[in-house]
């Protein structure tokens, strides 16, 4: 018996759950998940503007390098929300309500092992963050003063990633909006209260993060807790089956390992950019936000893509499976060209807003173009993530990006001498295309692989 004559037999002993999907599903999802996405800048914007109301030019650097290295540490984790996303909406789609509470509570001893270990680790984060960035003395003691109280934030923080995993996993789109607006929102409250009408300075900031990660997590837990049937409540036996701990590990591991090559891509962008000047440094350094920009938008997309595609095949059903791809796809390119637009129309106006510095703007100007198209090249990247992940499809996504930055890594290091900065760019592009187009190339395969000839009406 062949590989594929393995899959169609065990298919055909699986039970399908037909269910429709629809432009409104997708909707459902992406409209307020990108609002909570978008609130997110916003607490940074707000801690930089109290640490700058200080009257001490050392704490405000003591900030912005203290949340570079928390924001580095805790970005390797941020696995937990999606992960948890990919296996609540399997384990919904095929109707196990207890399976969905035991994925929960995986996902939250997770979080908290996790959570615990960065607070015992923190003298360690803070001794190599500061080495690698190397701030004079008054700026390194403020830093360390930031990062001892925030690492308290971490078990609260990735609580409320498994949460909102969760509550995404299920289709709760408008709760994960609440739940991030409360969170963001008490966050910027108390950090203000804190940090400057108290007087708390760099440690009160500090202390406003983790007080709003941990009423989050609070409100989060009675709010899920509550929709929790009674019937369907898991033993701990269930809870801690050893398979479903495996996994939800090498789910994670694998999406840390995307994680890690993506930022690695990043970094190449930057150092080859610095390579040309620091003049183009900074000129690369403000355009990229039009594409995170882009992203945020984007991620809202992604996350529709992880819970419909996590149903489908949670479901065994292949029409909805197609359908949630076709349709996700077809909205983040429709978005991302919408956005590549008014980028292209308003780009040099977004430049000037962000700097006053006319030799920037000048040099900026040639390369508006490539920073408004990169929103556009990357927008499969992003579906392409979200179906993969809601798919649990995690290795064949991990060896795609491995690929693609071996690739970007050798057309970066072609073109930049003979191109200089517009040859950079070229290969920042063809980098996000090439992950997103690798990705659409192996998804019949991985396809067939879960489906095989059955799954379909």
């Amino acid at each position: 018996m062949t590989a594929g004559e393995r899959a169609d037999a065990v298919a055909q002993a699986r039970v399908s759950r037909p269910f429709a999907v629809t432009h409104r599903d997708v909707l459902r999802i992406t409209l307020p998940m990108t609002l909570a996405f978008l609130t997110t800048p916003l607490l940074g914007l707000t801690d930089i503007a109290v640490a700058g109301r200080l009257g001490e030019p050392a704490a405000l650097a003591g900030l912005v390098v203290g949340a570079l290295i928390f924001d580095f540490a805790f970005s390797t984790f941020n696995f937990i929300r999606s992960g948890t996303t990919g296996l609540t909406a399997q384990a919904f789609g095929a109707e196990d309500g207890m399976e969905m509470q035991a994925v929960f509570w995986r996902a939250v001893i997770l979080a908290l092992g996790i959570g615990a270990a960065l607070i015992l680790l923190e003298p360690v984060i803070s001794v190599l963050g500061l080495l690698a960035i190397a701030p004079d003395a008054e700026v390194a003691a403020a830093t360390r003063t930031y990062l001892f109280w925030r690492m308290f934030s971490a078990p609260f923080a990735l609580l409320n990633y498994a949460l909102l995993g969760y509550v995404l996993g299920r289709g709760q789109g408008s709760l994960g909006l609440v739940l991030q607006l409360v969170i963001n929102g008490v966050n910027i409250g108390l950090s203000i209260l804190f940090g400057y009408v108290l007087g708390g300075g760099i440690a009160g900031i500090a202390l406003g993060t983790v007080s709003g990660e941990a009423i989050g997590a609070a409100i989060g837990l009675v709010v899920v807790m509550r929709g929790f049937p009674a019937g369907e409540r898991p033993g701990r036996r269930r809870i801690l089956d050893r398979a479903g701990f495996l996994r939800m590990i090498a789910l994670n591991r694998d999406i840390m390992i995307r994680s890690f090559c993506l930022l690695g891509g990043y970094m190449l962008f930057t150092r080859l950019g610095a390579s040309l000047g620091a003049l183009t440094l900074a000129v690369n350094g403000v355009l990229l936000n039009l594409f995170m920009i882009g992203g945020y938008f984007l991620d809202g997309v992604a996350t529709a893509s992880e819970q419909l595609v996590g149903r489908a095949v949670g479901a065994f059903w292949r029409p909805a499976f197609d359908r949630a791809v076709k349709l996700t796809t077809l909205w983040a390119l429709g978005l991302s060209g919408l956005l590549t637009l008014v980028f292209l129309l308003g780009g040099n106006g977004f430049v000037d807003l962000l700097t006053t510095d006319a030799a920037i703007r000048e040099t900026a100007r040639p390369y508006v173009g490539w920073a408004a198209v990169s929103v556009l090249a990357g927008a499969l990247a992003f579906v392409m993530d979200g179906i993969y992940i809601g798919a649990t499809w995690s290795r064949a996504m991990r060896d795609m990006m491995i690929l693609s930055v071996v690739l970007f890594a050798v057309l970066a290091y072609a073109l930049v001498p003979v191109l200089g900065n517009h040859g950079l760019w070229l290969a920042f592009n063809l980098f996000l295309s090439l992950r997103g187009a690798t990705l659409l190339a192996a998804l019949p395969s991985r396809r067939r692989r879960t489906f095989g000839c059955f799954g379909a009406a």
